[in-house]
């Protein structure tokens, strides 16, 4: 009996790459490239011989608002707090004479205090560099449906009757 986790030539299957995938299809969207995915396992076709990858890679990043030390003050004071309280409860867990209340207290005033120094102390070494807020994370322009060789004729006829369907110019 053949070793799932071996591929045929001999060595160790990988688990995000296929044998010789070939393109079934192309897509602007993420859930589109699933789409396809789901209506083929929903046809019984074998979709652990499916991949899809996410290609053109950019990076998109948004403006949240303006830095100010006041703002950066405040939250380095948070997050200090909340380091400092689960300090806190970790040593008063350990703690035998019944000073629980008084550990919790000063491990978040020394978090907090620390937090706000170090808070601050990063924003004055930009130097006016970043002086805004924001999030940021990476997406694909373009969403490719790979299928290993072996099923790559059946993955065409399946996905011929996906409803909505159109013909893919890329396969």
């Amino acid at each position: 009996m053949a070793n799932p986790n071996m591929v045929p030539g001999g060595g160790p299957r990988r688990p995000l790459q296929l044998e010789f995938p070939q393109s079934l299809a192309v897509y602007d969207t993420y859930e589109e490239a699933q789409r396809t995915v789901d209506f083929l396992s929903d046809q019984e076709f074998p979709v652990e011989n499916c991949l899809i990858v996410g290609t053109e890679l950019k990076q998109l990043e948004r403006i949240t608002g303006r830095l100010s030390y006041g703002k950066v003050a405040v939250g380095g004071l948070v997050s200090g707090l909340w380091l400092g309280l689960f300090v806190g409860l970790v040593l008063s867990l350990f703690s035998t004479d019944g000073s629980s209340f008084a550990t919790i207290a000063a491990t978040s005033a020394f978090g907090g205090a620390f937090g706000v120094i170090w808070a601050i102390a990063g924003f004055a070494a930009t130097r006016g560099q970043r002086d805004f807020s924001s999030v940021s994370t990476v997406v694909a322009t373009r969403y490719e449906v790979l299928v290993e060789h072996r099923h790559a004729a059946r993955a065409r006829e399946v996905l011929a009757g996906l409803p909505g369907a159109l013909p893919n110019p890329f396969a």
